[in-house]
């Protein structure tokens, strides 16, 4: 049986490596001149191809570290690193500088696949993550825990994106920024956690 801890640290880590906060003005500038029911489309195939790739990574992304021989320990370790770089850009607001540039680098008629969903919502950091939660549990248990709280979060980001222009009008640039760095904050907490459990399996912490 699993812990409602698990469930509750997954989400929060989830969450904030996601970050509707900063992933939601994004689709909003993307869609600016979409009509409400394109735009609604727009918001359903990105979060649908977000999911898809998620689900993917959680069922076979362990079987794939161990076919090219890196242990669940050591992609904890990386993966938590890797979080923690994220955080760093969460705190000094680099990664919303360059997910705003990616985004504008080219024209897209349609940016549900890209850059909406790859990388925006599934970028490395989500994907480690998911990895990260489903060895936390053993075998199918594990992989439906992590895929309940990916939906569950990717539930919150659909609804952030169809009420993208109202939030990023409430939050302004100043509310958005504050609450990314919380997030930030938070997740460079949780990734470190990630890194001290992966050491312990080494016997280097307690």
């Amino acid at each position: 049986m699993i812990e409602l801890a698990f469930f509750v640290t997954a989400f929060t880590t989830m969450f904030v490596v996601i970050d509707p906060f900063g992933t939601t003005p994004i689709f909003v500038a993307l869609t600016q001149d979409m009509d409400p029911a394109t735009r609604r489309k727009t918001a359903i195939r990105s979060c649908l191809t977000a999911v898809c790739i998620l689900v993917a990574f959680a069922a076979f992304g362990e079987a794939v570290l161990g076919f090219v021989g890196i242990s669940m320990e050591a992609f904890r370790v990386a993966g938590g690193a890797l979080l923690f770089l994220t955080a760093l850009d969460m705190l000094f607001d680099r990664r919303t500088k360059r997910r705003e540039d990616r985004a504008e680098e080219e024209e897209h008629p349609d940016p549900s696949v890209f850059p909406l969903a790859i990388p925006l919502i599934a970028g490395p950091g989500s994907i480690a993550t998911i990895i990260l939660l489903a060895g936390q549990n053993p075998g199918i248990q594990g992989i439906a825990a992590a895929c309940a709280v990916m939906l569950a979060v990717m539930a919150v980001v659909f609804v952030f994106f169809l009420a993208g222009g109202m939030i990023a009008r409430i939050l302004g640039k100043t509310g958005l920024n504050v609450l990314t760095r919380l997030l930030g904050m938070l997740l460079a907490a949780l990734s470190v956690q990630f890194i001290l459990d992966g050491l312990k399996a080494f016997g280097f912490a307690s």
